[in-house]
Order: C-alpha cells, then sequence, then structure tokens
C-alpha cells in the first residue's frame, strides 16, 4: 500500500515489507526487545541495534541483525550477535536500583536509545537519556563504543541539556535521536521533548519547541537548532490518561549534506494508540539557538522548516506500535530509497518488536 502523493508529480512513499519479531525471544543468554534504534551497517550488510533495557532484564546491549531487503519484500529477521555496552572499568552497566551516585557519570546507570555506525571508523556512537528522579540525577549523554561494546569516549554535550533543579531535560524527555552527516565529520543529536527552560510539552492544544544540536566529532558544539514539535494527535480516552509525544529518531538525509535530516515524531495516548510521523527538515536559514537559554520566551526564533514525508497510519501495516528507530537500507533498482524502521516494544507481551520496510522516491526527499 502506498501512502499519497502530497506534490504532484511527485511518486508515494510505499510499503515494501514488515516483520515481526516473536516477543520474549531468547538469544545468547538475553530476551529480545527494546529495540529503540536501527542503523545499517555498509561494512557487514547487517543493522545494529541498541536495546533500552537499563540492565533491568539482562545488562545493557545491542544487537546485531540481518535480513533480505529488496523492492518486493522484507525477509525474516535474524540475530547475529548481541554484547553488552560496558563502562570504562570494563563492567556493564548498573541497572538503577543498584546506581552509585558517587561514581563518575560514565559510571553510573543509562538510558539506550540511539546508536549509529561511525562512517569513519565502524565503531558505534549511541545516546541515553540519563535520569531525572528522586532515585538520582544523571546528565544524558553521546558516548563511543569499539564493536566489542568496551567504552571509547563521551562527547561533550551542551550546557543546557544537563539537569540541573530547573534546566536541563524532563525525565525520559532527554537525547533520543543521533546521526552522523557532513561525511562522517558531524554528529547531529535530539532532545525528545522541549527542554525545561524552553517551556512546556506539547498538548492537543498546542505545539513546542525542542532542540537538535549540531557538533563536530571531535567534540565542539557547532550550533543549535529549534524544532517545532507537533500537538498532541487525540485526547486520552478516558480522560485523565497518558498522553505523549516526542522525537525518538534524527536521521541524515544525505552524508554530504549537513543541513537535511528526517525527524521522527512518536506519539502515545491511552486508549487511541501510537502514531508515527516522518518529517524531512532543513536548517539552512534557521536560527542557530545555542546561546539562546530559553526558546519559549526568545523573539525572533526561526525554527528548522519541516514536511511531512510518511504517516505509518495510511500504509497498510497489522498494527502501529511504539516505533522508533529508523535507517536507509539499500538503495532499490528503480532507485528509490529503502527506509527501515523498528518498534520498540517495552517487553510487553501487549506490544511488538515489529520492523517495517518502506521505499522513499529520491524526488520526494
Amino acid at each position: 500500500m502506498a501512502a499519497p502523493a502530497t506534490e504532484a508529480g511527485h511518486r508515494p512513499l510505499r510499503l515494501i515489507g514488515e516483520q515481526i519479531v516473536p516477543n520474549f525471544l531468547p538469544y545468547e543468554g538475553t530476551i529480545v526487545g527494546g529495540l529503540s534504534s536501527i542503523d545499517f551497517d555498509p561494512r557487514t550488510g547487517e543493522y545494529a541495534l541498541i536495546c533500552d533495557d537499563r540492565s533491568a532484564i539482562n545488562p545493557a546491549r545491542f544487537y546485531t541483525a540481518k535480513f533480505s531487503l529488496d523492492a518486493k519484500g522484507l525477509g525474516p529477521v535474524t540475530f547475529t550477535g548481541t554484547k553488552p555496552l560496558l563502562r570504562p572499568d570494563g563492567t556493564p552497566y548498573p541497572p538503577l536500583a543498584k546506581n552509585d551516585p558517587t561514581q563518575p557519570p560514565n559510571m553510573q546507570t543509562i538510558d539506550p536509545e540511539e546508536l549509529r555506525v561511525d562512517p569513519w571508523t565502524g565503531q558505534y556512537v549511541w545516546s541515553q537519556e540519563g535520569e531525572r528522579s528522586a532515585a538520582a540525577r544523571i546528565d544524558p549523554s553521546i558516548r563511543e563504543a569499539k564493536r566489542d561494546g568496551s567504552y571509547v569516549r563521551d562527547l561533550p554535550i551542551p550546557a543546557n541539556e544537563k539537569m540541573t533543579e530547573t534546566t536541563g531535560p524532563r525525565q525520559n524527555l532527554a537525547l533520543e535521536g543521533i546521526t552522523f552527516a557532513g561525511f562522517g565529520s558531524l554528529v547531529a543529536s535530539s532532545v525528545e521533548g522541549p527542554l525545561l527552560q524552553d517551556g512546556p510539552e506539547p498538548t492537543t492544544t498546542s505545539g513546542g519547541l525542542s532542540r537538535i544540536t549540531v557538533q563536530s566529532r571531535f567534540g565542539p558544539v557547532l550550533a543549535q537548532y529549534a524544532y517545532p514539535q507537533e500537538k498532541v494527535f487525540a485526547a486520552p480516552n478516558p480522560p485523565g490518561g497518558f498522553a505523549t509525544t516526542g522525537v525518538s529518531s534524527l536521521l541524515a538525509v544525505d552524508q554530504a549534506d549537513p543541513t537535511r535530516y528526517l525527524v521522527m515524531e512518536r506519539s502515545f495516548v491511552t486508549g487511541v494508540g501510537n502514531k508515527i510521523r516522518i518529517y524531512a527538515i532543513d536548517t539552512k536559514g534557521a536560527t542557530n539557538v545555542a546561546k539562546i537559554p530559553s526558546l519559549g520566551s526568545a523573539e525572533k526564533v526561526k525554527p528548522v522548516k519541516k514536511r511531512l514525508l510518511a504517516d505509518l497510519a495510511d500504509f497498510k501495516l497489522s498494527t502501529v506500535d511504539n516505533v522508533e528507530g529508523m535507517t536507509w537500507g539499500p538503495r532499490l533498482p528503480n532507485g528509490e530509497r529503502s527506509l527501515v524502521l523498528v518498534s520498540d516494544n517495552n517487553f510487553s507481551a501487549t506490544q511488538v518488536t515489529q520492523f517495517i520496510a518502506l521505499a522513499v522516491p529520491s524526488e520526494r526527499l
């Protein structure tokens, strides 16, 4: 099933295929689930996936997997490996219940969210959300790991993304999306929701402003841009239920272009379900807000330009679950690009681990 074309003469996106991985699948002493990101590895032809298990079920980890993908379909998913993400001392990260706040930040518990294969080295760069709760206050981070999961380094994050009592990311709305750009010379990242100092979270009547950061792969932050998030798509049913929305993944459109990205907005509303939308954005002409303390009170901030590329509700899928990750797969013979998505089942019996492949005509980007 194809999504309707939005511009005259442009081919629509179409669904290539879908695969569901069995819930609670055992693999090499772990339970597969919580897959919150996916990235194609050109060195192996496989895919790397981070798991957002906070060492509660098994040590925080990543997986590798393979599947066939062509213009006609998406084949079954086979897992090919898993490794724990390791601390600087070579040990796995502890669960939140066993976190030691006297340890350095890079030794404390993590909340893994997105992993990318470094196009220069083949190593992994991954994000984690940290923690803001009565139990702990831990800054989010972007870290590099070797292919065996061993720790390499932390990249610096902007001061405005560090957690204080009144500023920084909200709990579970911190660093999620990361991607390489500029032929691998840049790392771009996105926070899931508005920082405390940048205004309220989106509601059913108004959107919100979050931040996208572009920094050198060697560390220095070069720019930040305001990203206009959509309103919550529906009210909870019954009233008073849970409703959340935010940016769950960021992907460069072209490794050569540091200005164009895909942004995934993932929403969930109690009694209604999930809505997953993917937007094409362009940072050209947007205000560099790196030195603006508050987007909520700033004047004349020009956010990035965005346009809807895909709404998963437009495709004939078995379900639209908690899709959180996306990557480019192989280019198709007719010039289309394959876009591969994965869902995080939250280790829940009522959700699924879902792989989706879409065909994206180049002119739609």
